[in-house]
């Protein structure tokens, strides 16, 4: 049974990997090169998605609130960040094990058998120590001295503004900084889609508290994460806390919870948030020798305030958005495949068509239906590729809630009662109903 159950999710990948290639989300990256392992490309429904969950994160944790506010730091940083983060010793560093016969690396952590390469059975060097960082120069010289990397966490970026933050907008205690932005891991074995990636996308909040509230902030925020996820449509069923031991914990980290959802590839991170405590600040204010400190005007205290961080991915919410909403069902007699995303995620929000596109009367008053929409809905598709059915269902493997179908009736030559109306139909119930064009907005 657990041979079978392993056999249908290793199923349920290839299916939602094959449906992102073949309805434009998700492309292996220089493809038509062979590709290049732990990058991939965007296709225009998939930026569409993945634009969404960034807009309605940026809404939920920025623009909704008054306690935060957002920076956009450099990818490339002095060198000196990543000294005093910790990320150039051994806390930013796997274990790596390579085949004395193939040659073939692997995260030694992640190995059933630490001794037998899983791929052609050979022998394991022991364990060394490989940090992630991608290295690289900057200006003409190419010297040691111009040594950089490409950032592997947004956070630092925030760290290091704290006090540009300070002087320029003077937040009180507590307030956060949030930033979506590009990280790169020289992952040893990227893998699972787009799981596990060398360059991503972190939407990531550092919220800086009283070192004696930070308790209150930290469930405040594990409530925040799990509204979230509700908002994504993230099946909570699949969805599991694990308090993080002290020895899994990241080195800056004094308690870290992680919220481990159920891939098909297995029960792994999808989002974690962590008690940072005064590690950063004080750190960057020692190897700086800048005061990082925040004055209290109520208490006439000043110290280094204390840091909740949770951390989400953008790749694995798209991942766990996408595996929580692919469904399969049947309708007239036929298995029907669609993703039931939510509205304000879906790439599309409408879709417009005539039913026959080979009539003009019909396509000038789909056109028109479909401008007037365009000016009040994000998103709105026209399609009128194929019969009627086929772009039903190609809307539902997109995820189209909705689908509005220009016919006879709208120009109301038969049955003048209909004259002006349209056919709505439902993705999730495939039901259909007539609406006025006066009231399509209202009611979509």
């Amino acid at each position: 049974m657990a041979e079978k159950n392993a056999e249908l999710k290793g199923d349920r990948m290839e299916k939602i990997v094959s449906l992102c290639k073949r309805r434009g989300f998700v492309f292996q990256g220089s493809e038509i090169y062979g590709g290049l392992a732990g990058t991939w490309d965007y296709g225009p429904l998939g930026i569409e998605l993945k634009n969404n969950i960034k807009n309605l994160w940026w809404k939920r944790f920025v623009h909704d609130r008054e306690d935060m506010y957002g920076v956009d730091a450099a990818i490339l940083m002095n060198p000196k960040v990543w000294e005093a983060s910790g990320h150039t010793g051994a806390g930013f560093s796997d274990p790596m094990s390579e085949c004395d016969d193939c040659q073939h690396r692997f995260r030694a952590d992640h190995l059933d058998d630490a001794k037998k390469c899983p791929d052609c059975g050979g022998m394991l060097s022991e364990p060394r120590q490989f940090n992630m960082m991608f290295e690289t120069r900057t200006g003409a010289t190419g010297g040691e001295e111009s040594k950089v990397y490409l950032r592997p966490e947004t956070a630092q970026g925030m760290f290091v503004n704290f006090k540009n933050v300070m002087d320029s907008i003077h937040p009180k205690l507590p307030f956060g900084l949030a930033q979506i932005g590009k990280a790169f891991r020289n992952e040893i074995a990227p893998r699972d889609f787009i799981f596990r990636v060398r360059e991503l996308e972190q939407m990531e909040i550092e919220y800086f508290v009283k070192p004696a509230e930070w308790e209150e902030h930290f469930e405040h925020w594990m409530g925040q994460m799990k509204e979230w996820m509700h908002d994504m449509g993230i099946d909570p069923a699949k969805v599991h806390e694990l308090d993080v031991e002290e020895a899994d914990r990241a080195h800056y980290s004094k308690k870290t919870v992680d919220f481990e959802f159920e891939f098909p590839q297995g029960t792994k991170e999808l989002y974690g948030i962590a008690y940072r405590t005064d590690f950063d600040l004080k750190n960057h204010s020692e190897h700086s020798k800048v005061d990082l400190s925040y004055f209290d005007e109520e208490s006439k205290e000043r110290f280094i305030p204390h840091v909740i961080e949770p951390t989400f991915g953008v790749e694995r919410t798209l991942l766990a958005v996408l595996v929580s909403a692919y469904t399969e069902d049947e309708m007239n007699g036929e298995v029907r495949v669609y993703l039931k995303l939510p509205p304000d995620l879906a790439p599309y929000r409408v879709m417009v068509s005539p039913l026959l596109k080979n009539k003009p009367e019909l396509v000038d008053k789909a056109r028109e239906v479909f401008k007037l929409l365009k000016k009040t809905i994000p998103n709105v598709a026209w399609d009128d590729n194929g019969n009627v059915g086929k772009r039903y269902r190609r809307q539902d493997e997109i995820g189209t809630p909705y689908c509005v179908t220009i016919d006879f009736d709208t120009l109301g030559e038969e049955n003048p009662a209909l004259k002006d109306t349209v056919t709505v139909r439902n993705r999730d119930t495939g039901e259909q109903n007539r609406v006025a064009i006066s009231e399509l907005t209202n009611v979509l």
